[in-house]
């Protein structure tokens, strides 16, 4: 099976969720058989140097990418204000990008060609000139409902109002587009059930993000923090700097009252200046950091306060497959059917939140077995190669049609 994938982050280094999202399925499918070349919307904001793509990475037959500018600009935002369309989405349009796309169709002979996020669906009038390709969208989230919780978590009435008018375009762009795919690969049965709710009716598969557990190894002699916690996340994402920022004001000053010695960790790339500042005795904002799977496996529990967002928070499962103990809220733990209190913990207001990490610092070897049990979980749930088989079995289901 020849496949072409479509995305708009290149999917290396693997430091936050979609690029992540996007190496594992991938890498799955070549290990599967499937001949993968790769075509990528390179943004200004996520740019990505081919010279730094390690050889002993690339499992790519070919790879073509296409640099675009989409950095925010004022007018561009009121353009498409008054136009009536979503910036979120117009920043992801490109005419050199259309023509490449259209030079590759024509030029090769591909089986499948398959979107990452629905924010590549403009391109599908591209596809739809090929006859006999099967169109694939596979999406990470349920677009729209991000920006919906966004919008509800904002103060500011100004900015509440227009992310409500983009989430409004987003939300309609999104019913638009579903059905000129044939096939979508959902990351949780829940965003299934809301696309099809939204009228989606041709064929779908529910393909969360895989876990090869042989590259998330336990090692007790790594935890040098014994009373720390951790958060990573790309920190330009609106959902986690309001989760952050919530964290350190309802939950973490009061923690620091009780357990003076308890310290907190935050990384992810693309930190602002404002969050950097934030650091004191008992706060340590690291950026960027090297390494994720090391910089988790220094702390016994991973917190994610995430009160917007959709689909599956990747570094949840990250921390669950490193046997750490996750404490997230019901949003951060959507997609993951994992039993509160035995494979994770939920909490949805500071005093749970509380609650929780006074019980994992009071509690340590009750504590770690959550975080075994966690990894045992993520074993018997999110086998990449399985998930990966799944969706390839649904390719090869349309195209025998």
């Amino acid at each position: 099976m020849k496949i072409l994938l479509i995305t708009k982050k290149f999917p290396y280094p693997l430091k936050e969720g979609e690029p992540i999202a996007i190496n594992y399925l991938a890498r799955s499918l070549a290990h599967l058989g499937c001949t993968i070349d790769l075509l990528v919307l390179n943004t200004s904001k996520h740019f990505f140097n081919l010279k730094d793509f390690p050889v002993s990475e690339n499992f790519f037959n070919e790879i073509h990418t296409v640099e675009v500018d989409n950095s925010i600009h004022f007018l561009g935002a009121l353009r498409s204000l008054l136009a009536g369309h979503s910036y979120i989405l117009d920043r992801f349009k490109s005419l050199d990008f259309e023509e490449k796309l259209e030079n590759l169709l024509r030029n090769k002979r591909y089986d499948v060609v398959q979107l990452e996020t629905i924010y590549l669906a403009h391109y599908m009038k591209v596809l739809r000139r090929q006859p006999g390709l099967v169109a694939v969208l596979r999406s990470h989230n349920v677009e729209h409902e991000i920006w919906e919780r966004v919008a509800a978590n904002t103060k500011n009435m100004v900015k509440k109002w227009y992310l409500r008018n983009q989430n409004r375009h987003l939300r309609n762009f999104e019913i638009e587009h579903l059905n000129q795919f044939d096939v979508l690969v959902a990351i949780t049965s829940r965003d299934l059930e809301v696309f099809r709710g939204l009228g989606f009716h041709y064929e779908a598969v529910v393909a969360p993000v895989g876990i090869n557990l042989m590259e998330y190894p336990i090692d007790d002699e790594s935890v040098i923090y014994p009373n720390g916690f951790c958060f990573i996340g790309a920190l330009d994402w609106m959902p986690n700097q309001h989760g952050v920022v919530w964290f350190l004001e309802k939950v973490w000053k009061r923690i620091t009252v009780q357990h003076p010695n308890a310290a907190f960790h935050i990384a992810g790339k693309n930190t602002p200046a404002w969050l950097h500042k934030k650091s004191s005795n008992s706060v340590s904002v690291h950026g960027e950091i090297p390494n994720a799977k090391e910089f988790i496996a220094q702390f016994p529990v991973m917190v994610a306060p995430l009160f917007s967002g959709s689909g599956i928070k990747i570094k949840v499962l990250e921390g669950m497959a490193l046997g750490r103990v996750v404490i997230t809220t019901s949003i951060g733990a959507e997609g993951i059917p994992a039993e509160p209190g035995r494979h994770l913990l939920i909490a949805d207001t500071a005093s749970e939140f509380e609650k929780h990490m006074n019980w994992c610092m009071n509690n340590p070897v009750e504590s770690k077995k959550i975080g075994l049990l966690a990894r045992e979980f993520i074993h018997d749930h999110f086998a990449n190669l399985v998930i990966a088989s799944r969706v390839k079995e649904s390719y090869e289901k349309v195209l025998s049609i």
